[in-house]
């Protein structure tokens, strides 16, 4: 019996399911966009370096919802003859950009905010509350648009829109603390607080935007019960060579070897179509299944 590979029925490929985060990821960025000249213009009537801060780091988000929207246009294409997967692997490059855009922009606020620890001075604190509700506002708006993503992009663009949300609480604290105590360094300290919380959850991102570009088993998806429920299968006597990576963060690739003790064509196809229904279950949305018998050489087994 010859070898036989049938993928997995959904073959729209990652683009197919994009046109939603499009829209959510447009819009942050345009709200992101009218907030950070507001913010420039805020920084400089209060003095305040958590503003400018903030102010920084949201240009940098403009950069980056900007680049993830691009991006997210760009993975929603169907599949040709140079991307066979389709471009949903765009989708993740605009996650793992924004990771490193973060780490440079958070090396500047400290650059910047460390000098005041030494020489505080006394921001605007009544401007600082005023820009910090409407950074909320607008920002948690923002955040809640793209909250429910999935891919690498929209989680990261979601992670700078949260962060923007805790530095802006951050700053309102901050703002309450100078007014009623006159404890100016805390400006500084919580610019530099910030900072070090956005490079902590960069590095993560990082960290999994690299998993998927080296191909490592996708968090989401249980090897072991994916093994467990083809081995269930009826006329499945062993299975080997099973491999699963994710394109962006979200959709899941699977090949497998299924090890079939029957030579009916009917029942291998039934094999086959059960296969994937529970690979389905599972989490994985595309799959290419062989079979084999138990006699017949593997060149990949044998390898």
């Amino acid at each position: 019996m010859g070898h036989s590979h049938h993928a997995h029925h959904d073959h729209s490929g990652p683009g197919h399911a994009h046109g939603p985060a499009i829209g959510a990821l447009r819009m942050a960025f345009l709200i992101n966009a009218a907030f950070t000249v507001i913010e420039a213009a805020g920084g400089w009537w209060t003095n305040s370096m958590a503003v400018w801060s903030d102010a920084l780091h949201d240009l940098g988000d403009c950069l980056v919802l900007g680049l993830a929207w691009y991006l997210q246009r760009l993975s929603a294409r169907g599949r040709d003859a140079d991307y066979s997967y389709g471009y949903g692997r765009y989708s993740m490059l605009g996650g793992w950009v924004s990771a490193w855009i973060l780490i440079a922009g958070a090396v500047m606020m400290v650059v910047s905010a460390a000098p005041r620890l030494l020489s505080p001075v006394q921001p605007n604190t009544g401007g600082m509350m005023i820009i910090a509700l409407f950074g909320l506002a607008m920002n948690g708006f923002a955040a809640w648009k793209l909250h429910a993503g999935h891919s690498l992009n929209e989680r990261g663009a979601y992670l700078h829109l949260l962060e923007d949300v805790l530095g802006w609480a951050a700053v309102l604290v901050g703002a309450v603390v100078i007014r009623y105590t006159g404890w100016s360094a805390i400006d500084p300290l919580l610019s530099i607080g910030i900072s070090l919380f956005i490079v902590v959850n960069a590095l993560r991102t990082l960290r999994n935007g690299t998993g998927i570009l080296m191909q490592r088993g996708p968090e989401r998806v249980d090897a072991s019960a994916i093994r467990n429920a083809l081995l269930a299968l009826h006329h499945v006597a062993d299975i080997h060579d099973q491999h699963a990576w994710s394109l962006d963060g979200d959709y899941t690739v699977l090949t497998v070897h299924l090890v079939v003790d029957t030579r009916d064509l009917d029942a291998i196809s039934a094999v086959k179509k059960e296969a994937r229904q529970a690979l389905h279950t599972l989490g994985v949305q595309h799959a290419t299944i062989e079979t084999e018998l138990p006699d017949e050489l593997c060149e990949l087994l044998h390898h």
